[in-house]
C-alpha cells in the first residue's frame, strides 16, 4: 500500500507537463464562468441549472467548487492548491516571467491569512457573492489579478501569494494538518548529487525540502518526488501534525483563525439570513433611527459593489440594512470567538500551566469542527441551488449536516484528549479540561442547532421573549 501511494507521488512529479495542460483547461473554464455571466441577464423563475449559464456558474462555484475543495483538503491535503487551483497556477506562471524581487518583510507577517479570510467573508455577505455574478467577478477575479501581480513582482520559482496572502491559505493550511498522507523526506544519508537535485526543485512555498515536516504548507504538487529515494508520498496518522507536532508548529494567528474565523465569523455569516436574533436586532436599530427622524439611512441608493443592489430582483440593501448585516456578523462572530477563547484558556490552565504554546496547541483540536462548520455552511448553497433550479428535494439534509457536525465534534474531542494527555497525567485535571472543550464544542454546535432546527422553521407566532432561550 505504501509503495502504491509513493508511486502516485512520483507520478505527479514526472507528469508536470500534463498537470500544466490540465491547469490551463481549468483556467479557461474558470475565466469563462466568472466573466461571461456578468454580461447576461439575471436568471428568472423559469431558469434551470443547465439552460442558463449564470445559474450553472453559481452552482459550479458555490455548489460544487468551494464546498468540495474544503473536503478535498481534508482528504488529500493541498492537492487542489498545487495541481488544480487556477489562481495559484496563474500566480506561478506570472512568477516564471516576473521580476523576482525579494519578498518584503510586511508580506511575511503571519496574520494576513486571518485578516484576508475575515475581510473576504464579510465583503462576500455585503455584496451577496453567492447569488450574483458581479461580486463573483470582483472578489474572485480581483483576487486572481492580485495573485498574478504578486507572483510577477516577488519571489523566484515560488508562489508567494499562495504562501502568505491568499484569503484561504490559512484555512487550507489548518485543514491539511488532518490529511492522511504527506510528502516525507526519506531517512537516508543523501549524497551530494541528490541534495543538489532537491535544491534545484524550487518548492513553490519555499519549504526546506530535506527537513520538511507536515502537510500544512505543502501544495502537494509532486515536484520534489521525482526521485523516490529522496522524498516520498507516505501515509500517516491524521492526528500526527496536530497532536505530535502541534506543540512546536503553532501560532497565535492559527488560533485566531480557528476560534474567531472558522468557529465564529464563518458561522455568523452562514446563519444571519435565518436568524431570529438578527431580525430582533434590526427592529431595535431601525426603531431608534425612526424615532429620531433619521431617514437617510433607509435609502437604497447604495452601489452594488458596496452593498447588494439588484432592484430587478427585489433584492436591495439600504445603508442601514447593510451596516446591520456587517455588525451582526462581527458581534456574533466575536462573541463566539471570545467565549471560546476564555474557555480554552481555562482548559489550558487546568492542565497545570497557562502558556501561549499550550493554548495554541489545544486550539488546534478544534480544526475538525471548524472545518466541518464551513463545509456544512457551503453545502447549504449546494442544496438551495438544486432545490431552486433543479426541483430537487432534500428533506434529510439537516439531519445529514447534524450527523457531520456530531462526527466532527467527536473528532475534535479525541484530538483534545490526546493533546491534554501530553500536559497532565492527573485524571481529574484531564476530565475537567476535556469537559471545558466539550462546552466549547457545545457553543459552536448550539449555533448550528439554532440554524438547522430552530430558525429554519420560522413562525411569526413565536413570541420574542422565547427566542432568547433558543
Amino acid at each position: 500500500m505504501q509503495n502504491k501511494i509513493a508511486l502516485v507521488g512520483k507520478w505527479l512529479g514526472e507528469h508536470q507537463q500534463f498537470i500544466r495542460r490540465t491547469q490551463w483547461a481549468i483556467i479557461i473554464f474558470y475565466a469563462l464562468l466568472i466573466v461571461i455571466p456578468v454580461f447576461l441577464p439575471l436568471p428568472d423563475e423559469s431558469a434551470t441549472l443547465f439552460h442558463h449559464l449564470t445559474v450553472f456558474a453559481e452552482f459550479a462555484f458555490w455548489g460544487i467548487w468551494w464546498p468540495f475543495v474544503i473536503l478535498s483538503i481534508i482528504l488529500f491535503g493541498r492537492l487542489w492548491c498545487g495541481v488544480l487551483c487556477p489562481e495559484g497556477s496563474l500566480s506561478e506562471i506570472a512568477n516564471k516571467y516576473g521580476r523576482g524581487k525579494s519578498i518584503p518583510r510586511w508580506m511575511r507577517w503571519g496574520g494576513w491569512p486571518f485578516v484576508a479570510f475575515g475581510l473576504t467573508t464579510l465583503y462576500g455577505q455585503m455584496t451577496s457573492v453567492y447569488q450574483y455574478p458581479k461580486p463573483v467577478l470582483l472578489i474572485l477575479g480581483g483576487s486572481t489579478m492580485a495573485a498574478m501581480v504578486v507572483g510577477f513582482l516577488y519571489g523566484k520559482s515560488s508562489r508567494v501569494w499562495c504562501k502568505y496572502l491568499c484569503p484561504v491559505t490559512g484555512v487550507f493550511a489548518l485543514l491539511a494538518r488532518l490529511a492522511p498522507w504527506r510528502y516525507q523526506p526519506m531517512q537516508t544519508t543523501w549524497d551530494q548529487n541528490q541534495l543538489k537535485q532537491l535544491n534545484r526543485v524550487g518548492c513553490p512555498t519555499l519549504l526546506p525540502l530535506p527537513k520538511m515536516t507536515g502537510a500544512a504548507n505543502c501544495l502537494m504538487c509532486g515536484k520534489c518526488a521525482k526521485s523516490m529515494s529522496a522524498i516520498q508520498l507516505k501515509p500517516r496518522s491524521a492526528s500526527e501534525e496536530i497532536v505530535d507536532q502541534g506543540d512546536k508548529k503553532n501560532s497565535i494567528f492559527d488560533s485566531l483563525l480557528i476560534l474567531f474565523g472558522l468557529c465564529g465569523l464563518a458561522i455568523a455569516a452562514f446563519q444571519w439570513t435565518n436568524s431570529f436574533w438578527f431580525e430582533h436586532f434590526r427592529d431595535v436599530i431601525d426603531s431608534w433611527f425612526l424615532v429620531h427622524n433619521i431617514a437617510w439611512v433607509f435609502n437604497t441608493n447604495v452601489p452594488w459593489w458596496i452593498f447588494t443592489h439588484y432592484p430587478e430582483r427585489g433584492d436591495v440593501f439600504s445603508w442601514i440594512y447593510g451596516a446591520e448585516v456587517v455588525s451582526y456578523i462581527l458581534i456574533v462572530g466575536f462573541g463566539i470567538g471570545l467565549i471560546s477563547t476564555i474557555l480554552m484558556s481555562l482548559a489550558v490552565k487546568l492542565t497545570g500551566k497557562l502558556t501561549l504554546t499550550r493554548f495554541n496547541h489545544l486550539s488546534l483540536s478544534l480544526i475538525p469542527l471548524g472545518g466541518c462548520s464551513v463545509f456544512v455552511g457551503l453545502l447549504s448553497n449546494t442544496t438551495s441551488i438544486l432545490q431552486k433550479y433543479a426541483n430537487m428535494g432534500f428533506l434529510w439534509i439537516n439531519e445529514l449536516k447534524g450527523l457531520l457536525l456530531f462526527a466532527a465534534t467527536l473528532w475534535s474531542l479525541y484530538l483534545a484528549y490526546q493533546i491534554i494527555k501530553r500536559y497532565t497525567s492527573s485524571l481529574p485535571r484531564l476530565v475537567m479540561s476535556l469537559s471545558i472543550l466539550l462546552l466549547i464544542a457545545g457553543v459552536i454546535d448550539y449555533a448550528w442547532i439554532l440554524e438547522l432546527h430552530v430558525w429554519s422553521f420560522k413562525s411569526d407566532s413565536i413570541p420574542w421573549n422565547t427566542l432568547w432561550v433558543w
